[in-house]
């Protein structure tokens, strides 16, 4: 029965024979010691006090996304092997390169040997299991199909994972681009212009106002360029502090959302998020309800999350989903409220959301692969507008004072 809990003996070959002879009654082996031996979680009790070890430090670090997907891959694939449960999370834990994770997951293999369920252990870890990891596993032990949610929830991170690994590379080139720029205007104003300040004191002549306002930059650099560089990191801090806030939060999503091509992006990155996520949820026999809450807790954007808060509201009292997309034009373009219109009326929800979030994958990735094009005139023009601006207003007073010879 779903969601049944068994204890008990039962004769077997083997550990494996004994998780092949349970999975055809509808049960995962969860853990397993030989008769007349001590159950083994009897002896690990101690082993809670690892966590105030030496490095405990380890616990601000977070997990990657990459080493998530591959430990619910494995997981998924040694359950069908037929390995019991303690075991695989004893060699995943072994396995994995994060020294975080890997106490985890060993706390969690103490949990649940101890007989918790397995969902129950990964919840009392919310920085590196997330609410839709947890959910999804806790569908999977309720439905006995725990291998196939596993499968299902790997298959979505790994869509997510090259989803961000795309923008992240798109966004390399430009940040390089923008960093050698400051770094060469900044060297320009300690160790070129004091040079020229120099020589135009000397001429005693009258300078033009965008040369005094280089000029006055430069001094400000030179001589107080251990407060500038205090400022800026207070700068930086309270910028990210006020980005966790609430208001924060929300005027930089707004901003992100309203950018030339930036916010094109943003929209189709969290339409594409949503239609993946969902369609794994609902295969995963998730009610529709439950799914909407459960991602509007994973998405990154306020608005985008504000509005799935309140579909689940109004899908709850009975009304379609699509129909409320459609109030939403300013998040959502027009094909996602077409599609799930399509999904409800057919009854294929699932497969038409899956094939969604696989075309704005795609487009997504059309657009990340030519950002760089997009964004080059843009910073040249930037560039040369600069450059131009430090020739001209260092070079103007030269070619006035030789006029006058």
């Amino acid at each position: 029965m779903a969601g049944e809990e068994k204890t008990g003996s039962q004769e077997a070959a083997s550990e494996a024979d004994l998780a092949h002879a349970l999975r055809e009654q509808g049960f995962i082996l969860t853990s397993v010691h030989l008769a007349g031996q001590a159950a083994p979680s009897q002896k690990l009790f101690p082993s809670l006090l690892s966590l105030f070890s030496a490095d405990f430090l380890s616990f601000l670090l977070s997990v990657p996304l990459s080493e998530k997907m591959i430990f619910a891959r494995h997981l998924s694939v040694m359950i069908g092997a037929g390995l019991a449960m303690n075991r695989a999370l004893e060699i995943l834990g072994l396995q994995t390169k994060n020294k975080y994770f890997s106490k985890v997951i060993k706390e969690v293999n103490i949990s649940v040997k101890q007989g918790q369920a397995l969902a129950d252990s990964m919840s009392r870890y919310p920085m590196v299991f997330s609410e839709l990891f947890v959910n999804m596993v806790r569908v999977g032990e309720a439905g006995g199909n725990l291998e196939e949610t596993l499968k299902i929830l790997a298959g979505q991170m790994e869509k997510d994972y090259e989803l961000k690994s795309k923008v992240r590379s798109a966004m390399i080139y430009p940040a390089i681009i923008v960093t050698v720029m400051l770094g060469i205007g900044l060297l320009m104003m300690v160790a070129v212009v004091p040079k020229l300040t120099q020589i135009f004191k000397e001429m005693a002549i009258d300078l033009p106002l965008s040369t005094r306002l280089i000029i006055g930059t430069s001094d400000i650099l030179s001589q107080y360029w251990a407060f500038g560089i205090l400022g800026l990191i207070a700068l930086i801090a309270a910028s990210r502090l006020a980005a966790k806030t609430t208001t924060g939060k929300t005027y930089i999503d707004w901003v992100i959302l309203r950018l030339p091509v930036i916010g094109g992006i943003s929209k189709k990155i969290n339409s594409a998020r949503l239609a993946r996520t969902l369609s794994a949820l609902i295969e995963s026999s998730v009610p529709i309800v439950q799914a909407l809450q459960i991602i509007a807790g994973t998405l990154s954007n306020s608005f985008f999350r504000r509005s799935l808060e309140e579909a689940a509201v109004i899908v709850q009292k009975g009304a379609q989903l699509s129909k409320f997309i459609d109030d939403y034009p300013q998040l959502y373009p027009a094909m996602v409220s077409q599609m799930i219109t399509v999904g409800e009326e057919t009854g294929t929800l699932g497969n038409v959301l899956a094939k969604l979030a696989d075309f704005y994958e795609e487009e997504v990735s059309d657009i990340t692969k030519s950002i760089a094009s997009i964004i080059e005139p843009a910073l040249m023009v930037a560039v040369g507008a600069a450059v131009g601006f430090f020739a001209i207003s260092m070079l103007q007073p030269m070619y006035s004072l030789m006029q006058g010879m």
